[in-house]
């Protein structure tokens, strides 16, 4: 594979598998239950209320050595039960991860309880030329005081391996819930690489969310590069969570949803028209 091609592969790899950003803060890091994620809840609210994202959420990120973790804390408008209803077969995490412009196919095992998502560099590119990564679902609660589920995966595109995607919940009251999105793998030193050269070339416009300083104008600086990147995914995907538990029985409502909140953040995730968005979805539907 030439070092273009790498490139381009790990850029839809990326697309695929970032799914947070912004600086970490440990003390938020829940070791798990509902206990745990309530105590979180707890730490979090004041930066929840003051969310600079229109909506009470806070995104975090941290790299160890060959790992990267990101993760997300949010309200949402469902009650836990949404989750508990909607979330605990792999069939059900395909349709609300296919929302995401660069998923273009996903398919399930239910025997082996597996999903396969096809992920292209850029939505308009044929299924034929993307990438495949295979996650185990798993539900570890499913009650309705939490929920937890994991997807894992082994080995990935380019060396990288042992992923974890994990969403937690928890019931708020009005038919809220919390909830603490998190996703962890470890990169290979071709995985590097080809980032190094997405960053200079195909990526170096491209910014993330937090503000870093300010630019020579006075303007805020938003923070660039790998953070960048796994922000604006770790948005999407987000967004994805809400707008299909919003609408898990309407295709074409939670399609609308979806697209609409992307658009409230434009600088990061303006990429394509509704109706190019809307014709690749339908096009994509099994």
């Amino acid at each position: 594979m030439t070092t273009r091609s790498l490139v381009r592969a790990l850029t839809a790899a990326l697309a695929a598998t970032c799914i947070a950003c912004a600086p970490t803060s440990a003390a938020y890091a829940a070791p798990g239950g509902a206990s745990a994620l309530r105590a979180s809840y707890g730490k979090l609210s004041p930066r929840l209320s003051n969310s600079p994202f229109g909506r009470p959420m806070v995104l975090n990120s941290t790299e160890t050595g060959d790992s990267l973790k990101g993760e997300v804390y949010g309200v949402l408008d469902q009650p836990l039960s949404a989750f508990n209803a909607n979330l605990v077969k792999p069939a059900r995490w395909c349709e609300m991860l296919m929302l995401h412009l660069n998923n273009r196919a996903c398919r399930v095992d239910e025997a082996k309880k597996t999903l396969t998502l096809s992920v292209v560099r850029r939505y308009d590119i044929p299924v034929k030329d993307a990438f495949e990564l295979t996650f185990h679902v798993r539900v570890d609660a499913a009650t309705p005081d939490y929920f937890d589920a994991k997807l894992s995966a082994a080995s990935g595109p380019f060396g990288t391996r042992n992923y974890l995607i994990s969403v937690e919940g928890i019931p708020l009251d009005s038919g809220k819930s919390f909830v603490h999105f998190s996703y962890t793998y470890e990169q290979g030193s071709a995985t590097r690489v080809a980032t190094k050269s997405y960053l200079a070339t195909f990526g170096r416009d491209k910014v993330g969310f937090t503000v870093v300083g300010k630019e020579s104008n006075g303007d805020p600086k938003l923070i660039g590069e790998m953070l960048g990147l796994v922000e604006r995914n770790a948005m999407r995907y987000y967004l994805a969570l809400d707008a299909y538990l919003s609408a898990p029985d309407d295709f074409e409502k939670r399609l609308t949803l979806w697209y609409a909140a992307t658009q409230k953040y434009p600088r990061q995730l303006g990429d394509l028209s509704e109706a190019d968005y809307l014709k690749f979805k339908r096009m994509d539907r099994p």
